[in-house]
């Protein structure tokens, strides 16, 4: 039936042209896609939906984080063999419903030999066993081999290089916020450890917002960096996004309905505002309570969703125990935080960086 080998032949092409502009589309253009209808959309709602359906099921938060954090770059390996699969499958679809002939024995081949050779092409093994014999058969055939090469090139020097260049300067500045911030960071331990060193903290301010700015050109022009975690079980580019928001709306003291559970409740506030007191900051109440409030409403509700939906926990408001923050964690040497002078905190930071160049020198 030529009318119907026709049809397979068309339905090839629209999975190739699908395949290779969806590939365009992640890995060459940076601007956002807004469309519904997208291969990789449905393949990272599906393949998230089932990977985050088993991590809740894990009870110990440990293996449940490596368990989450392995999704982000294996994701990313699997979309890849996803498009190869369908630029493979198309290019034999087309073959099959073009019936090019073979050099193989006298008689239609089968789907699975044309699907053989088709990914022997496009993976550019040369091994020649099976070819085609009329013109429009090697005319694909050459189209698909340097596309397979192309597409690898492309894979191998262009995606990997952008992606963890995004991510190794989005993880720069959580590093750096955790000898600030604590660990998980928080507000009220931000401006604790600040104190009445204004000056000092609108610079940091100032320099995450062109994080802020940084974080949104990247994550909308490859989503799939949202699913890349931090290096320890208490960061993540969430909690640090919210406990800068956090610090903007006590230091603004700038409707919606509170959600539950609600971050900070009048006795968290209560708590904060004697915690800050202590380090000489005075927070104040009345329409300054009302004003932090609105400020809160603008975005908890944002960042409430991203942390169902991906599995990061919100930090707290204030440091709620006594664990030592991670930069403080080593083999060599602990402080406890009560007997920590805040300024010697630099100072600890240089020592241990000065530990790890002697250590590595002795190798």
């Amino acid at each position: 039936m030529p009318g119907m080998t026709y049809i397979i032949a068309v339905f090839g092409f629209v999975l190739l042209s699908v395949a290779l502009w969806d590939a365009f589309e992640v890995i060459i253009s940076p601007r956002r896609v807004t469309r519904p209808f997208r291969f990789t959309r449905g393949f990272y709602r599906s393949s998230w939906w089932l990977w985050s359906a088993v991590a809740r099921s894990i009870a110990n938060e440990n293996r449940r984080e490596t368990y989450l954090g392995i999704f982000g770059p294996l994701s990313l390996v699997m979309l890849l063999g996803a498009w190869a699969t369908a630029i493979v499958v198309g290019f034999a679809m087309m073959h099959w419903g073009l019936e090019s002939p073979l050099n193989v024995a006298p008689g239609i081949a089968p789907f699975s030999t044309y699907l053989y050779m088709s990914g022997t092409t496009f993976f550019t093994l040369g091994l020649g066993d099976v070819t085609p014999m009329g013109a429009p058969g090697r005319a694909l055939v050459v189209f698909e081999a340097g596309m397979g090469f192309g597409f690898l090139a492309a894979v191998i020097s262009y995606l990997p290089a952008i992606l963890y260049q995004a991510f190794s300067g989005r993880e720069v500045s959580i590093s750096l916020l955790d000898a600030r911030a604590g660990s998980p960071p928080t507000a009220g331990e931000l401006l604790w450890r600040h104190g009445n060193d204004m000056r000092e903290l609108a610079q940091l301010l100032y320099d995450w917002e062109r994080w802020s700015a940084e974080l949104l050109e990247t994550h909308l022009s490859y989503p799939v960096l949202a699913y890349f975690r931090s290096q320890h079980t208490n960061q993540s580019w969430l909690a640090a996004l919210t406990a800068i928001l956090d610090t903007c709306a006590l230091i603004a003291r700038s409707r919606q309905p509170v959600l539950a559970p609600d971050r900070l409740p009048p006795s968290g506030l209560s708590a904060l505002r004697d915690i800050l007191a202590n380090a000489g900051i005075t927070v104040q109440d009345g329409a300054a309570e009302q004003k932090l409030h609105d400020l809160r409403q603008m975005y908890e509700a944002h960042v409430q969703g991203l942390s169902e939906y991906l599995l990061m926990p919100l930090p707290p408001w204030f440091r709620l125990t006594g664990t030592l923050d991670t930069w403080q964690i080593t083999a060599w040497e602990r402080f406890a935080p009560s007997s920590r002078p805040r300024s010697t905190r630099w100072k600890t930071v240089m020592d241990t960086f000065a530990w790890v160049v002697r250590r590595r020198h002795e190798y």
